[in-house]
Parts: structure tokens; sequence; C-alpha cells
């Protein structure tokens, strides 16, 4: 069966069986349940992440590292209803006027160009692409800095060209609804990771004459906090997962259901990590660093490198969509054809990746300039500008919860987001990482062959 049958899907009529595909593949290839949104949800929220999160801990002390961890996962939640809600509104809107989305998925920047005009569509496209661009960046440095820990035969940047040339081949994935079994497998592997770190710490007990100093700078607590503010900051590909849906309206509480899962792994194991190493940890980003060698960290490490490039084509996808858009492919059948028009879109992010090898501070950094903006200033501004006249507030496809208070409560809430996340996480938090950033250049380089490796063993 083609593509095109598959993407026809995704109108709401669950009722119809297709019964010319095995249900097996259907199983593994393709999803459009609430469960597989949730999946996605939770298995993209936290990859690399998790591997961090004891650095920013070390940076900011336990009670605030705890603190931040809720208050962003409660935010994150909220503006991925709003993005939701915008788009059940765009969507209905669009709907209302007899426009088909057969064969085409829709996207953030559709919504805010159908919502509110050119200008926005302009800015969210910027932020958005910029955002997934790092990300994928992200997901590549990630990949050479954990393997490093099973195989330092090669320096991390020889591994960051071979991990390259793998992740070029999600470009023949055509869309989300065959990324099934992997967001299954992706939360499995993040959920092991997480209880390995948790565990290891444990049985590991604290270090010798451990210090828990954190906080002590202001340029490293802001850096920590942004980089929180990015782990719950994973919802630039929300509009996508929500079109992959074959009843998007069901879709806002699954990411308060993902986040509350997510806070299962990422408290617990940044604590003990914290707990266990202390200070250590503010000259080591990755978590596997400090951890004993045993094939529990072995398996960690491969599971991480097999979601993060899961993760790299959660985040690649859209990047291609967009592209496809641009050069007018995105209607085509050919998977082959799409695959090789995709192939520009990889190139950059691969040599982002040997320019800025600095798995950490990059996270933090792309934290304050393009989360901030992306995942909360601009779906909070939208939805207030969306929804200012009386009329369109009364045609709401989806009104506010009466639990926050109606509109007026969903305002106040989103004045307090753009407010809070423009002076905490654009303002202080790029000032640090920023800062943070450019010490690292001044330390290791660009083009570092080798970022926060170990001296070399002397050879027998």
């Amino acid at each position: 069966m083609s593509i095109k049958g598959t993407e026809e899907g995704i109108m709401e009529n669950e009722t119809e069986e297709r019964g010319d595909e095995s249900s097996m593949k259907s199983f593994l290839w393709h999803g459009g349940s609430v469960y597989d949104a949730w999946f996605s949800c939770a298995s993209n929220q936290v990859a690399q992440v998790l591997l961090t999160l004891p650095y920013s801990f070390s940076q900011m002390g336990m009670a605030s590292g705890v603190v931040l961890q809720i208050l962003y996962g409660f935010m994150g939640s909220w503006t991925a209803y709003l993005i939701s809600v915008l788009y059940v509104e765009y969507r209905s809107r669009k709907e209302k006027q007899n426009v088909n989305f057969n064969n085409h998925v829709i996207q953030w920047f559709e919504v805010l160009d159908g919502l509110l005009g050119p200008y926005w569509k302009a800015i969210g496209l910027t932020f958005n692409c910029t955002f997934l661009l790092f990300g994928s960046v992200i997901q590549l440095i990630a990949c050479a800095s954990n393997i490093y820990y099973i195989n330092d035969k090669l320096d991390k940047r020889t591994w960051t060209y071979i991990f390259g040339a793998c992740c070029a081949t999600t470009v023949f994935i055509p869309s989300f609804h065959n990324y099934r079994i992997w967001s299954f497998l992706g939360l499995g592997m993040t959920t092991y990771t997480a209880w390995y770190l948790t565990i290891a710490s444990l049985v590991h007990g604290q270090v010798e004459g451990v210090t828990h100093s954190g906080p002590t700078k202001l340029v490293l607590y802001f850096t920590g906090a942004t980089n929180i503010l990015y782990t719950f900051g994973g919802h630039a590909v929300t509009v996508e997962i929500m079109h992959a849906m074959w009843r998007p309206r069901k879709f806002k509480y699954i990411y308060l259901l993902a986040t509350l899962y997510v806070f299962t792994l990422t408290v617990p194991s940044a604590i003990s990590v914290y707990w266990a190493f202390g200070d250590q940890l503010l000259t080591h980003a990755n978590a596997f660093s400090l951890l004993p060698n045993s094939p529990w960290r072995d398996a960690a490490v491969i599971l991480m490198l097999i979601h993060q490039f899961i993760t790299f084509g959660f985040a690649c996808t859209p990047l291609y969509f967009v592209w496809e858009k641009v050069i007018g492919m995105h209607e085509t059948n050919s998977i082959l054809l799409r695959a090789v028009t995709r192939l520009p879109v990889v190139i950059p992010i691969w040599f982002l990746a040997i320019i800025f090898p600095f798995f950490g501070p990059i996270n933090s950094a792309v934290g304050a300039l393009l989360v901030t903006f992306t995942v909360y200033i601009i779906p909070s501004l939208a939805h207030i500008l969306t929804y200012r006249s009386a009329y369109s507030r009364q045609n709401a496809a989806e009104k506010p919860p009466a639990v926050i208070g109606g509109w007026r409560g969903a305002y106040v809430v989103n004045v307090v987001v753009v407010v809070w996340v423009l002076v905490v996480g654009f303002g202080l938090g790029g000032w640090a990482s920023m800062t943070n950033f450019i010490k690292q250049v001044d330390t290791f380089g660009l083009f570092a062959k080798c970022y926060q490796c170990p001296p070399p063993r002397p050879h027998h």
C-alpha cells in the first residue's frame, strides 16, 4: 500500500478498517492512537537531557533543581495545551471552508499564518526551524559524546562523522505515523537509562570528600536553569505529532500525562547522581563519564545511542516537511525522490555538530535563545491575540478549562509565562549560557577534537 494511503487515514473516520494490510505491519508502522501520541511526547521529551540534568543540578543545587523541573514541566504542558487549542481552531476554521488535508501535514507556522497572518508565520518559521536544526545538531554531538565511553580508540570528532552518515538515513521515513514502534522503544530506553543512573549512583555511594557547593555563581545558576527549560521544551514537534493522530482533539491532556511520567525519570536520576558525585559534575556535563565501567553502563550507552538516532529523526522530520514545501515536493508520492530532495537538510546539521562539539553548554544556549521563544513566548502571545475579540472567544473551537478561571485565568497565566520566560529564561539565561558557551570556545576551540575527554592513557 502506498504512503498516500497511510496519510489519508488522518481524517477522523476511525471506524474504517483497513483490511488490506497485515495486522502486524499496521501494529508496528501505522500509529495514530492516543497511546502513540503519549509515547511520542514522552520519548521525545527526554533523551540526552537525562545525562546533562545532574550537571545542571551541580550548577544550581538540589532544591532549585527539583523546583524548577516541576515549574517548567507544568509551564511546558500549559503551552503544549495552547498549541493544541490553536491547532484545533485553525483546522476547524479551514474545514468550514472545505479545505482538505489529505496529503498535507499541517505545521505550526501554517497555524500561525492562518490565525494571525504572514508576520507571525515568518517569526514562527524562523524560530522553529532554527530550534529543530540545533536540536538535531545536539543529538549528533550526544551520539559521539556517548559512544566515546564505550570505544575511545577514535576521538569524538571522528565519531561525529560516522554518526552523521548514519543519521542521514532518516530521510527515508515519510511521516510521524511511521514512528510508532520507535517511540515505544525509545521510551523503554530512556526509562532504563534513568533507572540505571539512579541505581548505579546509589550503589556506588558518595565519592570520598563529596561537596555540594551549588549554587555558587549566578552564571552557572542560570545556565543550569536554562538547561531545565530546554528539557521541558520538547514540543516544537507538537503540531506534527497531533496531525498524526486520528483524533487530534484528545491531545490536550496527553502532554501533561507525558510530563508527569517524565518527572519519574528526571527527578530521581538527577538527585541521586548529584548526591553521589557532587561538585565533580561541574566539569563533567555527561553523567556517563563519572559512573564506573560496567556491562550495565554499556547497555545504557548503546540504548541512548539508538534513542538519539530516533530523536534525530523526530527533530529533522518537520525540517524535511518545511524544505519539501519550499521546493514544492511535499505532495510527491515517491519515497526515493523525497529522500533525495531531503539530503540538503542533513548536511548543515552535520557541519555544525563538528564546529561546536560542546555537549551540555550548547543545550543551555539553545534553551535560552530559541526554546524560550519557540515553546513558551510565541504560543502564549498567539493565544492572547487569536482570542482578543469577544466574537472569537464565543466561537472558539476549544474554550479554556474552568479550573484556571476561564478566559480571564488563561490570559493571566499567559502573561505570567511570557514575562517570566522573557526575564529569567531569555534575559538572565541568555546572558549566562552565552558567557558559558564562549568560555568553552576559548578553552577547547572550535572544531574541538575531543571535548571534555580525559587525557589519553599511557600505552604499555
